[in-house]
């Protein structure tokens, strides 16, 4: 949807991964989406040099978040949460889902 603006699907999948989560990784924005590490890597790196985007270390892993000194973060927030309505039900559903905590021993599923 947002593609023809962003210059790529990567780049449209990353921010919107991040609205939905918060924050995310290259390999978890990756394996959710389906797409190639590189491809998802080389959008968080032109949006963190953009200023959109903000990266820290937690060990080993970059997580990235959106950069809260952002001029135009609250107008880029209601772009992509208006690109998010038009995802259809189930994938907006799996975006939102945000599982992180594992599953407590003995509890059924």
């Amino acid at each position: 949807m947002l593609e023809p603006l962003l210059g790529s699907r990567n780049g449209e999948r990353v921010l919107i991964f991040l609205l939905a989560r918060q924050e995310g990784y290259i390999r978890e924005i990756a394996r959710f989406f389906g797409s190639d590490p590189d491809s998802i890597q080389k959008q968080l790196v032109k949006f963190e040099s953009g200023g959109v985007l903000v990266g820290r270390a937690v060990g080993r892993t970059r997580v990235y978040s959106f950069n809260p000194r952002y001029p135009f973060l609250k107008q880029l927030k209601g772009l992509l949460e208006k690109a998010l309505t038009f995802y259809s039900d189930e994938e907006r559903d799996r975006l939102l889902l945000n599982r992180r905590r594992p599953r407590r021993r003995g509890k059924p599923l």
